[in-house]
């Protein structure tokens, strides 16, 4: 016959049992799922907000650039003419930059632009092609239509 003593007693019971041990990792893959959903959802509101920022500051350089120059440049001058004089007519006479460099859209494409505009009822189509990359899709952002997160 076996004597248990009391250390034994302990040891028993302050083991794990398997079905405890799969109750907390499931737990803790739920949180950390719920986690990364909530990641996810504040880094897309992240980059509307980025859009609408740099179109906001795209915009009034264009401005400043059509109040110098009394007209925004055209399109084969494009947003390029903002950083550096444009060297296709017309070309302004009283030029200054206007921004130090062209911001890129939070993935990393330039910013489009078009004047006259097809979309817009400014001047000018100033947009992005969206998180898909490709041109003319739902996805472009532009001076007609907000981001979601801005909506």
């Amino acid at each position: 016959m076996k004597i248990q003593t009391p250390n034994s007693r302990t040891r028993a019971s302050a083991a794990f049992t398997l079905i405890e041990i799969v109750i907390t990792l499931t737990i803790i893959a739920i949180l950390a799922g719920g986690s990364m959903m909530m990641y996810s959802s504040l880094i897309d509101t992240a980059k509307d907000s980025r859009v609408s920022s740099d179109m906001e500051k795209i915009s009034l350089a264009l401005q400043s650039y059509e109040g110098r120059a009394l007209r925004v440049p055209t399109t084969e001058q494009g947003l390029q003419a903002l950083v550096d004089k444009p060297t296709i007519e017309p070309v302004p006479d009283n030029y200054r930059p206007f921004m130090e460099e062209l911001p890129k859209d939070p993935w990393g494409q330039p910013y489009k632009y078009r004047t006259p505009p097809q979309k817009s009822k400014k001047g000018y189509d100033l947009w992005t092609v969206g998180p898909d990359g490709a041109d003319g899709t739902d996805d472009d952002i532009g001076n007609w239509k907000k981001p979601a997160a801005t909506k």
